[in-house]
């Protein structure tokens, strides 16, 4: 099960910020919490797992044991036809709670995952405030802001799809089916792009 809720745009008081996005999205899994945690905190296989999003992924830092300080690049994607390369960096780590980032390159702003065990259900929310810096999504922001809101909720509906099947593979299920791959071009493409 899939909840997304749109703010837009917001403000954030607390750090005297703004981003031109707010998603908050509530996936119900059933999961542990140390199973989802080490799942989402595995990035290296992100492209593997998540690959309609994640079309390649490279740890730049490692940061310090419990992952505060690893440096991520992403090249990602959704159903519209464009490509975004940026970074994360883990700025809080609370095993098996949840995690916070900071994002910059074409996505500037800070994700938060946090996971609450509901007996056999892992509870996770995603909030995700967000402004997009790649000139053309900055230009048109301010008429596709609802297609833009779109294409977040369309790529974390495949991200939860894409757990649901990674849970199965980790846990010793056979014939898992594949995630769902990129759309037209990148389904056809080698999208390893970064070195």
């Amino acid at each position: 099960m899939q909840t997304t809720t749109n703010h837009l745009p917001a403000d954030s008081a607390k750090n005297n910020e703004k981003a031109d996005y707010h998603f908050i999205t509530t996936w119900k899994i059933g999961a542990t919490c140390e199973e989802v945690y080490r799942i989402l905190e595995d990035v290296e296989c992100l492209a593997e797992w998540w690959p309609s999003v994640y079309l390649d992924v490279r740890v730049r830092e490692k940061g310090q044991p419990g992952g505060i300080g690893k440096l991520v690049s992403l090249y990602t994607k959704g159903w519209l036809p464009y490509t975004l390369r940026w970074d994360f960096r883990v700025t809080d780590a609370q095993f098996p709670n949840g995690f916070a980032l900071q994002a910059t390159g074409d996505f500037i702003g800070r994700g938060v995952w946090c996971f609450q065990q509901e007996g056999d259900t892992c509870v996770i929310t995603y909030d995700w405030k967000v402004s997009a810096e790649k000139p053309i999504l900055r230009k048109l922001t301010f008429l596709l802001r609802s297609v833009f809101a779109a294409n977040h909720e369309w790529a974390m509906r495949k991200g939860l799809e894409s757990l649901q099947l990674e849970l199965r593979r980790r846990r010793g299920e056979h014939h898992v089916p594949a995630a769902p791959g990129p759309v037209f071009p990148h389904n056809l493409l080698n999208n390893k792009v970064l070195n």
